[in-house]
C-alpha cells in the first residue's frame, strides 16, 4: 500500500501540473496499475506466502514511478503538431500486465528455485540461440539505432537479449555448482595465488566468450559488459578466491582495449565521456543536456511537470535517471537509488538465507545484476564511465526490460520462500566418544580481549 500511495501522489502532482485535462487518463491508469499490483501480491500470497515481504514493494515502487514519468514525458512529446500525444505510457502498462502474467506464471511452474538447475545446459544454449537470433537477421529486423540486438515484425519489436541474460545466469549457476571442487581445490599456484585451470574453465568460458563477442557484433557493448560482470561476481561468490577477480579484470583490459581500437562508437563515447562539452552541438549533446537538467533540479528537483526533462534525448529509455534527477532532485534521485539498493540487499539475504549451492549463486547472480545494472546506467549518466545504452531496471520505457526483470523478481521470491520454510537441518544424535569418527575441524585465531 505504501508503494502504490506515493505512486498515487506522483501522479497527483503530475495531474496538477499538466491541468484538469490528463487527469482522468492519469487517474484510469493508476487504477489499472492499482489492480495489476494486487493480482501480483495475491499471488505471492498464494504460491509464496513466507516470501521477503519487502521484494515486491519495491518493484512496485519503481514500475509505478517509472510509469508516472514516462506519462509526463509523454505530455512534451506529441506525435504530430496537433494535441494528439504519445501513448508510451499507455503501452508500458500494457507490458507491466503482462510482466505481471510472467511473474505469476514463474511462480506457478517454478515450485522449487533448484528445478531449473536440472535444466542448466539446455538454459545455456537457449541464451545463446537468443542472442544469436538478432545478429542471424537482416538489418530492417534487428537493427535500431545501430545495434543489431532486436526482433522487428510489424509494429512488435523485442529485445532476446534480456531473456538471454536469466538463461546464462541459471546456466552458470548449475555449472559452477557442478564443478565447484575444481574451481575451488584444482589449479596452478602463482603469486601466493590458485590460478584455475584452463581445461576447468571449458564451457564456462566458451558460452562467456561466445555471448561477448556476440554481443559486441551486434554493438551491445552495454549489455556485454552486465553479463561478464555478474558471471565473474558468481564465480567469486562460488570460489571465495581473489585470483578470478585477477583474470577477470585483466580478460576487462583486454576486451576494452580491443573494443575501442575496434568500434568507432566505443572511441566517440570515451570521447564524450572525457569532456561532452567539446562536442556539444553533435555527439556530445546528450550527456551535456542531462548534466545541465540534473543541475537545474538541485536538492530537491523543479517538481514532476515542471522541469525540461525532454531536452534529453532518450529521456524514456537510456536517460530516465536524468529525468529523476532534474525533477525529484538530489533527494529524489537518493530514495530511487536506495530502493534500488533495499531490493539488491534483500535479494542477497534470501540468496544467503537458503541451503543449497545453486539457490546462493542463482539468487546472488540475480541480485547482482539489478546493482549492477544500476549502477552502469547511472554512472553514465553521471559522467563516472562511458554511456552504455542500458536501461534503469523497472523504470525505463521498454518491453523486454521489464518482462525479464519481473522474472528475476519472481525467481528471487521463490528462492526467499524456499529458503525461509526450508526444515531445520536434523540434530545429530549424541555419540559415545569412544565410537565417534575422528574430523577434521580447522581452528580459527580471535582478537583477544583487552
Amino acid at each position: 500500500m505504501g508503494a502504490l500511495a506515493v505512486t498515487a501522489f506522483a501522479a497527483m502532482i503530475l495531474s496538477a501540473a499538466d491541468g484538469a485535462g490528463t487527469g482522468v487518463s492519469t487517474l484510469r491508469s493508476l487504477g489499472v496499475f492499482a489492480v495489476l499490483t494486487l493480482a501480483a501480491h495475491l499471488v505471492v500470497r498464494w504460491w509464496a506466502p513466507s516470501a521477503d515481504p519487502v521484494l515486491l514493494p519495491c518493484v512496485v515502487l519503481l514500475n509505478g514511478l517509472g510509469l508516472v514519468l514516462i506519462e509526463r514525458l509523454d505530455h512534451e512529446n506529441p506525435l504530430s503538431s496537433g494535441s494528439t500525444q504519445s501513448s508510451d505510457a499507455a503501452h508500458q502498462l500494457i507490458w507491466t500486465g503482462i510482466g505481471i502474467v510472467l511473474f505469476a506464471l514463474v511462480l506457478a511452474v517454478v515450485r522449487d528455485h533448484t528445478t531449473p538447475a536440472k535444466f542448466g545446459y539446455t538454459c545455456g544454449l537457449a541464451g545463446l540461440g537468443a542472442l544469436l537470433v538478432p545478429a542471424l537477421l537482416p538489418s530492417r529486423f534487428s537493427e535500431v539505432n545501430g545495434g543489431k540486438s532486436w526482433i522487428l515484425l510489424h509494429g512488435f519489436s523485442i529485445q532476446p537479449g534480456e531473456f538471454a541474460k536469466v538463461l546464462l545466469l541459471i546456466f552458470v549457476a548449475s555449472f559452477l555448482v557442478a564443478n565447484r571442487e575444481l574451481f575451488t581445490s584444482a589449479g596452478h599456484r602463482f603469486l601466493g595465488m590458485t590460478f584455475p585451470r584452463l581445461r576447468d574453465l571449458g564451457p564456462l568460458l566458451l558460452v562467456t566468450v561466445a555471448a561477448v563477442l556476440v554481443l559486441m557484433y551486434e554493438k551491445n557493448l552495454g549489455f556485454s559488459l552486465l553479463v561478464f560482470g555478474t558471471v565473474l561476481a558468481m564465480i567469486y561468490i562460488a570460489t571465495d578466491r581473489v585470483s578470478w577477480l585477477i583474470v577477470g579484470f585483466i580478460m576487462f583490459a583486454i576486451g576494452a582495449t580491443l573494443a575501442y581500437q575496434l568500434f568507432p562508437h566505443v572511441r566517440v563515447r570515451v570521447e564524450v565521456w572525457h569532456d561532452p562539452f567539446a562536442t556539444y552541438y553533435t555527439t556530445g549533446y546528450q550527456i551535456s543536456q542531462a548534466l545541465f537538467g540534473m543541475a537545474t533540479g538541485g536538492l530537491l528537483g523543479t517538481g514532476i511537470g515542471a522541469g525540461r526533462p525532454q531536452e534529453v534525448p532518450f529521456a524514456k529509455t537510456d536517460f530516465i535517471i536524468s529525468t529523476i534527477g532534474e525533477e525529484l532532485g538530489l533527494v529524489g534521485l537518493t530514495a530511487v537509488i536506495v530502493v534500488f539498493l533495499i531490493l539488491t540487499i534483500r535479494g542477497f539475504s534470501a540468496a544467503l538465507n537458503t541451503r543449497d549451492a545453486f539457490g546462493k549463486l542463482l539468487g546472488g547472480g540475480l541480485s547482482f545484476s539489478i546493482g549492477w545494472q544500476l549502477f552502469v546506467v547511472v554512472g553514465g549518466v553521471t559522467k563516472l564511465i562511458p554511456l552504455t545504452g542500458l536501461t534503469t531496471p523497472f523504470m525505463s520505457y521498454g518491453g523486454s526490460s521489464l518482462l525479464a526483470n519481473y522474472i528475476i523478481v519472481a525467481l528471487l521470491i521463490r528462492i526467499s520462500h524456499d529458503a525461509r520454510t526450508a526444515p531445520p537441518p536434523p540434530v545429530r544424535p549424541p555419540v559415545a566418544l569412544a565410537e565417534a569418527r575422528t574430523e577434521h575441524v580447522s581452528r580459527r585465531w580471535l582478537a583477544k580481549p583487552q
